[in-house]
């Protein structure tokens, strides 16, 4: 686990910021080139990224609080703390706060939404997958005990200080395990969107993909985040369940308007 890349005394490059930015610029390079070969504006692609990235790091931090109020709401200094500002935040509120700016400014800009949507994916899929490599790198989002013979065992001190990773115990790499789920579901977009398709289906289809996998790699985690139901489901788990069933409705509302379509 490398947290820092470069420590010169003022001068700290911490491993997670530099490949969540890496992820950033490599999502919207991809998906710039996807708007090329659908005869769209790769500069609007740039813009439309930009502002997703703003959203994103301040959609993640409010569902942050969100998810655990009680905990802030009792120690407010704790939301300008060093560990917070450093903190990912919860990935779903980053996603939910870029869609809802995406489609304002598409709407704005007379992008064509749904397109614009499913060029997209891919590149989310895959910045995704980038992301958690720094998540490992800084040792949060981590997973439970295990015994199993690909167990991760962190031992950084600085970690521990900074996100309460557990040191010499072997875990879950729950950071490897969406890491590598996102880059498949990064290759199954990019043939998704390469074969026939309604509009609209492959941003869909991430949507629902993403939100299985993720519910199912929630029951492996053990980092601090907020919970409902007495603990039953995970925050990021009941949004994954109301993703699905609102992605897997407008799916089915739009392959049907697309066969109508086709059928007129």
């Amino acid at each position: 686990m490398y947290p820092k890349i470069l420590d010169l005394g003022p001068l700290t490059i911490h491993t997670y910021g530099l490949l969540l930015a890496v992820a950033f610029i490599v999502g919207i390079w991809l998906a710039s080139r996807n708007a090329s070969k659908a005869g769209l504006n790769p500069d609007s692609i740039w813009n439309l990224g930009l502002i997703i990235i703003f959203s994103a790091l301040v959609g993640a931090k409010l569902l942050l609080f969100i998810s655990d109020y009680s905990y802030y709401s009792a120690n407010p200094r704790e939301i300008f703390s060093l560990s917070t500002l450093r903190s990912s935040g919860v990935y779903y509120g980053g996603l939910l706060l870029a869609l809802g700016a995406s489609f304002w400014y598409m709407h704005r800009t007379r992008l064509p939404a749904w397109t614009v949507a499913d060029i997209t994916a891919p590149g989310i899929a895959l910045g995704q997958s980038i992301g958690r490599l720094g998540c490992l790198s800084a040792g949060c989002c981590y997973g439970k005990p295990t015994h199993l013979p690909w167990g991760i065992t962190f031992t950084d001190q600085y970690s521990y200080e900074n996100v309460g990773v557990p040191l010499n115990v072997p875990l879950h790499p729950t950071q490897l395990y969406e890491s590598m789920c996102s880059f498949l579901l990064f290759l199954y977009l990019m043939n998704r969107l390469r074969r026939h398709h309604f509009t609209g289906q492959v941003i869909l289809e991430y949507l629902m993909l993403y939100a299985g996998l993720r519910f199912f790699i929630e029951f492996f985690r053990d980092d601090d985040r907020g919970f409902l139901f007495g603990g039953l489901l995970s925050t990021s788990q009941f949004i994954g369940i109301l993703t699905v069933l609102g992605a897997a409705g407008a799916y089915l509302y739009l392959r049907r308007r697309n066969r109508d379509t086709a059928v007129a």
